[in-house]
């Protein structure tokens, strides 16, 4: 279960009677569009029906009966959802806008390269400033992933951007093999991967081109600045040397 504060209350007017539960937000949307599948009782702040959530009082069983026809709470709440209206304060609107764009930041420097400067990627300060001067203002009411592209587009005209992945060739002193290629190929897809006759690990990998700096990191972490890395311009060359 959430907490409290986390959740908000969706709430259905029928028959006379109103029924109020508290959710999870972002799940709350995703039952109202037939979206979820995850379990019930995780997003909920209580296993109950309310006629007034905020003084705890209940409907009468037989309201319930007539309108659900059943009395479990967990058949009837996510009926609720889909037929009532999700309420949030203002407060709650603000907190869920600034999630959602604290996570469409993040989404977008992950995924994102400038054009102009051979594909680097592009810092999330950097984002945050141009969807600023961009005048973009995220929807709280819907999911990141909807709203990226439309971000994308507004975000054009301010910075040289685009959303590309990158192939990444990895070579690893036989020194370092053992252990850091376990932690390198958890980093992205793995394309190929050799071990040489010297006892060095060869890796090939694609990830999301904003990642460049981390998987950088990564790797001389784990290597101590010793490996060799290159970007595969050719999909041909994976698995060559």
């Amino acid at each position: 279960m959430i907490s409290l504060d986390e959740a908000v209350t969706a709430r259905l007017e029928s028959h006379g009677e109103r029924f109020e539960v508290l959710v999870d937000p972002d799940a709350a949307l995703s039952i109202k569009r037939g979206e979820f599948d995850g379990d019930l009782e995780d997003v909920i702040a209580a296993e109950d029906v309310f006629e007034d959530a905020s003084s705890g009082d209940r409907p009468p069983e037989s309201a319930l009966e007539e309108v659900f026809e059943t009395t479990d709470p967990l058949e009837i709440i996510p009926a609720v959802i889909k037929r009532g209206e999700i309420q949030i304060t203002a407060e709650q609107r603000r907190k869920m806008q600034e999630q959602k764009h604290n996570q469409l930041v993040n989404k977008i420097a992950r995924n994102a390269v400038n054009p102009q400067m051979d594909d680097a990627p592009h810092p999330p300060e950097r984002i945050e400033r141009a969807l600023e001067e961009a005048g973009f203002q995220v929807d709280p009411m819907e999911p990141v992933e909807n709203q990226v592209d439309e971000a994308l587009d507004d975000l054009r005209p301010v910075i040289p951007i685009r959303f590309d992945e990158v192939v990444m060739a990895v070579q690893v002193p036989a020194d370092y093999a053992g252990s850091a290629q376990a932690q390198i190929r958890q980093f992205g897809e793995l394309q190929s991967e050799e071990w040489q006759s010297d006892g060095s690990w060869v890796g090939v990998l694609k990830f999301p081109a904003g990642l460049q700096n981390e998987f950088y990191d990564l790797v001389n972490e784990h290597t101590s600045g010793e490996a060799e890395t290159r970007t595969v311009k050719d999909e041909d060359e994976i698995g060559t040397r």
